[in-house]
């Protein structure tokens, strides 16, 4: 870890996991959040954020999961931020991740890397 609560995963690549259900918020606190934790992202050149949203206790994906991924769509769709990858999907035999590893090869080391959490999503910053 670093001094801003990212991880230093290589030369140029750091990391950072964000709870938005940490303080059990509303749906628009946490979207408020994630807003914010993107654009301080930015600001300290962390490249890959974890973004740790549940996925509710209906067994459907709770609101804060649903209106997390519409908000990442909506801002992947304008350019805001480069890559999207849904838990589910974090696995070395998915096109976008076996990108990312090439990339970022110690992402090899994520907790999540083949798990299929759907209460989780990576976020790359440009």
């Amino acid at each position: 870890m670093d001094q801003s609560g990212g991880q230093v995963a290589g030369r140029g690549f750091r990391q950072k996991t964000v709870n938005l259900e940490q303080g059990l918020p509303t749906v628009k606190q946490a979207l408020n959040r994630l807003q914010q934790e993107i654009r301080v992202a930015r600001l300290e050149r962390i490249r890959l954020l974890t973004l740790i949203h549940g996925y509710g206790s209906s067994g459907k994906g709770g609101a804060i999961r649903q209106e997390c991924r519409k908000t990442l769509d909506y801002l992947l769709n304008r350019g805001d931020i480069c890559v999207v990858i849904y838990g589910e999907d974090f696995s070395r035999r998915h096109g976008a991740v076996k990108q990312l590893l090439r990339r970022f090869p110690r992402l090899v080391t994520h907790p999540h890397l083949n798990n299929r959490n759907r209460g989780i999503t990576l976020v790359q910053i440009f």
